[in-house]
């Protein structure tokens, strides 16, 4: 049996430290103004919240994507993935503008609850949900079809 020494253990221990401090670091969010954020995305926010003002955007660079969120004014917060496309729109109890709505949802929505309206909208894991003011949670599949609803407790 063949004998390590003491200076290859330290040496192989400082590459596993330096490999797992690596894998574990965690993303950098960054403060950035509104015209650092990409065309595409100022795009979306002047198309769909032309009455809305840019309050903070942050860049979030991670170690295998880069994640952009946009605070706006009216309490609306919007999040958008490593290829700028929207992810997610928060109007903490206000209504979404239909235009962010795919049209199967809003549809579906108008038919179904027809005093209420969207205050959350998420792509996350091949769905699609929303939130309702009224607390309900309602899950669609990519194409807009409905999955179930749940009551938030």
């Amino acid at each position: 049996m063949k004998y390590v020494n003491k200076k290859s253990i330290h040496k192989l221990a400082a590459v596993l430290l330096l490999v797992a401090t690596g894998f574990t670091a965690q993303a950098q969010d960054k403060v950035i103004s509104e015209t650092e954020l990409p065309a595409s995305i100022r795009t979306y926010i002047k198309t769909h919240f032309a009455e809305n003002e840019v309050l903070q955007a942050t860049i979030d660079k991670g170690r295998f994507s880069t994640n952009y969120d946009v605070i706006l004014s009216k309490n609306i917060t919007l999040e958008f993935d490593s290829k700028d496309k929207i992810e997610e729109i928060k109007g903490h109890n206000s209504k979404l503008p239909d235009s962010v709505i795919p049209k199967s949802i809003l549809d579906y929505v108008k038919k179904n609850y027809p005093n209420n309206f969207i205050t959350e909208w998420d792509l996350n894991k091949g769905k699609q949900k929303i939130e309702l003011d009224n607390g309900i949670d309602l899950e669609f599949t990519l194409k807009g079809r409905f999955l179930r609803k749940k009551k938030k407790k």
